[in-house]
């Protein structure tokens, strides 16, 4: 598809749930142009939500890195902080952590639709460690969540929202979270 007319799922995790941010966080994805075209609440399980990430070695080694260099920035030892420095350990740590996190509770899925919609949806979100997202962003106005903060509790970082980040993950994770299908389509009234 695209980029003028692109799709991409986005989730709204356990605590945008549980803190009633789902309809603000949909309302400002709607108010930026985009359209909701496929939308369902599910508590997933644990299976489920594995299927959900990559779980490549690559993808693996990569959150593990991140979090290092979260440990490095803050001046932490990750020995100390999590047993090990060993990227992939860590990766498998924080793998886990985001599986028990989003099966933790229920999860708006949807299928959001329109120009440069993968681009358009991760920039409203803003980074993915909230704490160094942009003011006005969705985790830059409603969370100052670290990595430090997670992995002290050793949890997965509470960022609010998920979008997928390239075509490829947007095709899986659709399928994956709408095997059903169910996209609706139509025009927006202010594009008929």
């Amino acid at each position: 598809m695209l980029p003028a007319n692109q799709r991409t799922l986005v989730l709204i995790k356990p605590d945008g749930v549980r803190r009633g941010l789902a309809s603000a966080i949909l309302a400002r994805i709607e108010k930026a142009g985009l359209k909701l075209v496929a939308l369902k609440m599910v508590h997933a399980g644990r299976a489920f939500v594995e299927q959900h990430y990559p779980n490549t070695a690559e993808w693996i080694r990569g959150m593990g890195e991140k979090t290092l260099k979260s440990y490095r920035d803050h001046g932490l030892d990750p020995v100390q902080q999590v047993g090990t420095s060993d990227p992939m350990r860590i990766g498998e740590m924080v793998k886990g952590w985001n599986i028990d996190y989003l099966s933790s509770g229920p999860v708006v899925a949807a299928v959001v639709e329109g120009p440069h919609a993968i681009e358009a949806v991760r920039k409203l979100c803003g980074h993915t460690l909230p704490l160094y997202a942009e003011p006005g962003t969705i985790r830059g106005a409603y969370s100052t969540e670290s990595p430090v903060l997670a992995n002290a509790e050793k949890r997965a970082i509470r960022n609010l929202i998920h979008a997928s980040s390239t075509p490829e993950e947007v095709e899986h994770e659709v399928r994956h979270w709408f095997p059903e299908g169910g996209i609706v389509r139509y025009l927006r009234s202010d594009l008929e």
